[in-house]
């Protein structure tokens, strides 16, 4: 099936129920191989003042029967289309996990680029522009699945406690395989954010050092600062509240300055 024909029949973003009066839409993009439920309890606890839609990629779930995408720019410029549908005209706020930060952080550019208006904030999580792709990166075409995952459990890439019996591993290893290689596809033009940008780590994630986040600064001329939470690569799991209070806090100051 193309990927391509489907970007006007598939639903891109989910929400658990929409909330018209909500002062800003959020748009949350999940890790390499994640998917939209993996953060719907994530996302019901956010302030009703946000009205929250979570990415579905092509490839797993419901759209298991889709191609996944494995170059970065022929996603951008799917997603790109799809998202300006979603747009009603309040400010948005677009928050990425990992995979998820590098597309938020991409479409905020793209957006600007094609006439749409800035997000009013983008929040990035386990992820920096100035990260070099991992070398796995430039192997995950030839590795098998069972290499694959372990280097995956390796570097903390799995939520902790996740099991998978074969029928599951089968269904997920090509949206995970794709996502990777579309990671490993970004070259990085250094292209700044159009929006403040705060970003998030965990304090032992071993892919991305807390250090590494302040790279931001040189990617926004509205750079809102680095936190860091107790944890690996999974820790925004872990400190929910105080990641969502963070944001919102983000939100009404930037709102004040209008």
């Amino acid at each position: 099936m193309s990927t391509a024909g489907s970007t006007r029949r598939a639903r891109w973003f989910t929400t658990a129920g929409a909330e018209p009066h909500a002062d800003h839409q959020v748009f949350l993009f999940p890790h390499a191989g994640g998917t939209a439920p993996a953060y719907q309890a994530w996302a019901a606890t956010l302030p009703s003042t946000m009205d929250v839609r979570t990415l579905q990629l092509p490839g797993r779930q419901e759209r298991l029967g889709e191609e996944p995408f494995t170059d970065v720019e022929v996603l951008l410029d799917a997603l790109l289309e799809v998202f300006e549908a979603e747009l009603d005209g309040r400010p948005y706020l677009l928050f990425g996990h990992s995979f998820g930060a590098l597309l938020a952080y991409r479409l905020s550019v793209a957006a600007v680029w094609n006439g749409l208006p800035a997000p009013a904030l983008l929040g990035v999580s386990a992820w920096a522009p100035a990260l070099e792709p991992a070398a796995e990166l430039d192997r995950v075409a030839t590795m098998t699945d069972e290499e694959l995952l372990d280097r995956v459990g390796q570097l903390g890439l799995m939520p902790e406690g996740t099991t998978l019996d074969p029928a599951t591993l089968a269904s997920i290893m090509p949206a995970l395989r794709a996502d990777f290689l579309a990671a490993g596809s970004l070259r990085e033009d250094g292209e700044p954010a159009p929006c403040p940008v705060a970003a998030y780590c965990g304090t032992t994630d071993p892919i991305v050092a807390p250090g590494d986040m302040a790279a931001w600064a040189g990617h926004s001329a509205d750079f809102l600062g680095a936190t860091q939470f107790p944890g690996g690569h999974f820790y925004l799991f872990e400190h929910t509240a105080a990641l969502q209070h963070s944001l919102d806090r983000h939100l009404r100051r930037l709102s004040a300055r209008i």
